[in-house]
């Protein structure tokens, strides 16, 4: 049996994280667990400001760590398609990976804001995404944006445009 690896993702709003999950998700043995898409289905009628996405996103957190674990240690490898953006999210990943013993990997999404922009413009207009998100809010949610250091421990894996 192969070790599972927990793939993890990093970067602003409209970066790139989703469509990386995709591509990592088509591996075989591996499962990719959507945020924005629980998020959307348990608690979209009542999440309306940023700080209803922490209340929600920590409650959903902490009811998906044990079969993320499970998942985990019975060889399946996850594409967590949570935001890793920061240092507080980064820690219950890293309990997630201790607590399971797998390998992991932490991908940043190292894109520049314009450049999120134009893709949040795009996805806005196209109405595919779940939730919509102003350009407002995106400097404001932006601002919550911790970039991982090499102090923490993950494994880092950098992504630029090109990748």
């Amino acid at each position: 049996m192969t070790t599972p690896i927990l793939h993890l993702l990093c970067g602003k709003v409209a970066s790139g994280k989703s469509t990386l999950a995709d591509r990592l998700g088509d591996a075989p043995g591996t499962m990719v667990l959507r945020e924005d898409a629980w998020l959307a289905g348990l608690f979209g009628e009542e999440m309306r400001t940023l700080r209803d996405f922490v209340t929600y996103s920590s409650r959903l957190r902490r009811t998906m760590a044990p079969h993320i674990i499970a998942l985990l240690e019975n060889g399946t490898s996850v594409v967590l398609d949570f935001q890793a953006n920061t240092i507080e999210a980064r820690l219950w990943m890293k309990e997630l990976i201790e607590k399971s013993g797998c390998t992991h990997r932490l991908h940043v999404l190292d894109i520049p804001d314009a450049v999120c922009k134009e893709r949040l413009r795009q996805r806005n207009a196209a109405g595919t995404h779940q939730f919509s998100v102003t350009e407002d809010q995106f400097d404001r949610i932006s601002a919550h944006f911790q970039r991982p250091t090499d102090d923490e421990g993950f494994t880092l894996e950098i992504h630029h445009i090109a990748d």
